[in-house]
């Protein structure tokens, strides 16, 4: 039995799980009702599998995980269910802070530990914030979401990293089982944007995936630097696709798990700055090189993308949650 189905049985939070479990419902009724493609054609491969439990810190490479309508999950290992929020309780990001990309997170049972090389490693049991917490709030894009304090410990921690103040900064988790709201200005009606696609923290929806392909064409274009699909935060990296052929694509099935292709997404100045070293790239690369052939072509896109170039897909869960996902999964699309 998985800590998760043991704290499940442990009676706590009950409301909130029976909550939780009717919305999961009501989000898989309305995907249900998508018309799945009956033909598909494989691409490749899954050859990484990422989750990045703290918005905008370090990812966990995983060999499988199960597709929920909240994101990749492995027991308490969730994607994007946890972030840092400053003194008003507001997102912040390694666009403003870079630090955090050398966040390295790991989570065993249901014990979140953090580590970072200039910082001792600190640990938080997630169990007993949801159990032992009451939801608080927090804003993300704008965006009121529930949330559960993780503790002061953890906080001063993320406080001495960032500005080596103990109070300016809070580690909270996601207080809910269905997607965040939208900001209904945000939303282009040319994409088929469900308000329950956002998932908890990502900054559009639930998944992500890169294609292997396309960042290797880029890597011919840069001059004075190179880049790998890391640089771009995905959940799925693909194998074996030919460049930029995701352009095409309506739906993508990686194993038994259909998803369906949300919109393009769009770069920002995240992707200047080295994973592996918090640096920024002087020249905004490989940001400026993309701009020159990436842009969106549809007008009406490019009126809330601007000159944001494109990169990968944004992707939403159309089949049944609990499905499996591994490594070398085959890859199909329609």
């Amino acid at each position: 039995m998985s800590s998760y189905t043991q704290y499940i049985t442990a009676g706590v939070v009950t409301a909130g799980v029976i909550g939780g479990a009717y919305c999961a419902y009501r989000l898989y009724e309305r995907a249900s009702r998508v018309n799945i493609p009956e033909n598909w054609t494989q691409v490749g491969t899954l050859k990484d599998l990422y989750v990045y439990p703290i918005k905008s810190c370090g990812a966990v490479r995983v060999d499988k995980a199960e597709c929920s309508l909240l994101g990749l999950r492995d027991g308490w290992l969730r994607d994007r269910f946890l972030m840092v929020v400053d003194d008003k309780n507001n997102f912040i990001t390694a666009r403003s802070y870079p630090e955090l990309l050398l966040v390295e997170p790991s989570v065993r049972s249901s014990v979140l530990t953090l580590n970072q090389a200039n910082m001792e490693p600190i640990s938080v049991n997630l169990a007993e914030v949801v159990s032992l917490q009451k939801p608080k709030t927090a804003t993300v894009w704008g965006v009121t979401v529930p949330v559960y304090d993780c503790g002061w410990a953890v906080s001063e921690w993320f406080s001495r990293l960032i500005d080596r103040s103990t109070t300016n900064y809070r580690l909270v988790y996601y207080a809910s089982q269905s997607s965040r709201n939208l900001r209904i200005n945000s939303i282009n009606p040319i994409f088929k944007f469900g308000k329950e696609d956002t998932g908890a923290f990502p900054d559009e929806v639930s998944y992500n995936l890169i294609n292997q392909a396309s960042v290797d064409d880029l890597n011919t274009r840069l001059k004075e630097t190179q880049v790998t699909p890391r640089s771009f935060r995905p959940n799925f990296v693909l194998s074996g696709a030919k460049a930029y052929d995701e352009d095409n694509w309506k739906f993508v099935k990686i194993g038994e798990n259909v998803f369906e292709i949300i919109k393009p997404c769009v770069r920002c100045i995240l992707t200047t700055i080295d994973p592996e070293t918090g640096i920024r790239n002087p020249k905004t690369e490989p940001l400026e090189t993309l701009k020159s052939y990436r842009q969106l072509e549809d007008p009406a896109a490019r009126r809330t993308a601007g000159n944001s170039p494109r990169m990968g897909l944004q992707m939403a869960l159309r089949s049944g949650p609990g499905g499996l996902i591994s490594l070398n999964d085959p890859i199909f699309v329609a």
